[in-house]
């Protein structure tokens, strides 16, 4: 296989990686630091058959260039273009007919990467963890953050051995309409709302709240420290003790809120994947503006 330096920059990273020595990373921190991926950490991990590298961005991105051994299932890969709701995920065991082609297995560990600060790989992490995959992780900073720190790229694409994925669905990660409206008025549950605030004023359901998902990061599209997340949560009364419920306007964005309470050890966290596609054209259901 083929690798790619970009630069001087990256001569010197690379130097750098043959005396790496791994330490304490930035995701330690984190209550489930496993969920996330620092980039000197993947970088030991290149050319390991038990982990399986995700690159979620458009084929066309993809084979300009990619992590080495990365292979390629882009966010609209996994979308039903037939399906009444649309960005609503394909059945279930299209995906893992899917994922198995990709040489995933319940053995594998998965690592999913983007261009969007995790916007788009954050939704693959919850796909996942709701068929019950447990060994999956985000890259943080994705592929921005990889080619700033000039490291290894790769314009070859992957075939791997094709493996048998198999679904166990967890249901307590997955929330409907009906399990939103039945416990309407429950303190002990919240909903969040993770679209942009003008979104959420046209319209919304009555009692969500919105924090939008793009607070969950820095300015370099790197995830905020647990400190700061931990109080900016809280200070909205959204705290561990929760049942808490994500959405946004169609499943993706939502899972970027869903990535980073679970990366706080959150433990009750649900998303409502067909979010206010759904929700908004239902004439039962509420809806509040403003």
């Amino acid at each position: 296989m083929t690798y790619l330096l970009k630069g001087f920059a990256g001569v010197l990273s690379a130097l750098a990686f043959t005396f790496f020595v791994s330490g304490t990373s930035v995701a330690g921190s984190y209550a489930n630091a496993d969920l996330l991926m620092e980039t000197a950490d993947l970088s030991n991990m290149l050319g390991r058959e038990d982990v399986r590298i995700v690159d979620v961005r458009p084929r066309k991105s993809y084979s300009k260039g990619h992590i080495p051994g990365a292979v390629n299932l882009s966010a609209d890969d996994v979308i039903d273009p037939h399906a009444p709701v649309n960005g609503h995920l394909l059945p279930n065991q299209q995906l893992a007919t899917r994922l198995g082609a990709l040489g995933i297995d319940r053995q594998t560990k998965v690592v999913l990467y983007d261009d969007k600060g995790g916007f788009h790989a954050a939704r693959l992490f919850w796909m996942l963890e709701y068929f019950g995959h447990r060994k999956v992780a985000v890259l943080n900073g994705g592929y921005p953050k990889w080619m700033k720190e000039g490291r290894l790229i790769s314009e070859r694409s992957r075939e791997p051995q094709p493996k048998t994925f198999v679904i166990n669905l967890t249901p307590r990660r997955h929330a409907s309409a009906d399990w939103i409206l039945d416990r309407r008025g429950e303190r002990s549950n919240v909903v969040i709302d993770v679209r942009p605030t003008k979104l959420f004023k046209a319209g919304h359901i009555p009692w969500a709240q919105n924090i939008p998902w793009s607070q969950n990061l820095k300015a370099d599209a790197t995830m905020k420290s647990e400190k700061e997340l931990l109080a900016h949560f809280a200070a909205r009364g959204v705290t561990e003790d929760k049942n808490i419920v994500v959405h946004c306007q169609n499943g993706k964005a939502a899972a970027h809120s869903y990535f980073t309470l679970r990366l706080l050890g959150f433990p009750r966290v649900r998303s409502y994947d067909r979010s206010w596609m759904e929700w908004s054209a239902a004439d039962d259901l509420p809806k509040q503006k403003g």
